[in-house]
């Protein structure tokens, strides 16, 4: 008896619906790291306006970034905000995962490099569980996909 309801609960939990309830709320999980950082370094009330705080930031903190500061600092502003929303809608999100886990790996290489356990390691662990196994039923990609294959 309890033997049978492990075996229908595992089955639920593994079935397409729960594991895209599951990558629903991991895209939410990463998007929302991203998508906070980038409303942090813009001039208030704007969209897209670096304010002085983040090109100092890009000049002197993360000066180990092999970057241009001030262009440094206008891509990851930008990629802080356009790919946290193609994630949110699961909108070419394999591809935009990866784009957010190089950034993970750029910045924990060249900007916070103690940062590994604390904090970037979860936000790889992420972004490779949405490149592994895409967006899932309840995202953009899918009625996409199912589109491109007729």
């Amino acid at each position: 008896m309890l033997s049978r309801r492990w075996h229908e609960l595992t089955r639920l939990l593994a079935s397409r619906w729960a594991e895209g309830f599951a990558l629903f709320i991991v895209r939410i999980a990463l998007a929302g790291v991203f998508w906070r950082s980038g409303r942090s370094k813009v001039v208030e009330g704007t969209w897209l306006q670096v304010s002085d705080a983040t090109n100092y930031l890009f000049e002197y903190e993360y000066s180990g970034v092999p970057l241009p500061p001030a262009f440094a600092a206008q891509m990851a502003t930008l990629a802080e905000f356009v790919l946290p929303i193609l994630v949110i809608l699961g909108l070419a999100t394999r591809l935009s995962a990866l784009a957010l886990l190089a950034m993970t790996m750029m910045i924990q290489v060249f900007v916070y490099p103690e940062a590994w356990w604390s904090v970037h390691v979860i936000w790889a662990a992420l972004a490779l569980v949405l490149v592994s196994r895409g967006a899932g039923p309840f995202s953009l990609d899918a009625p996409l996909a199912l589109w491109s294959r007729a």
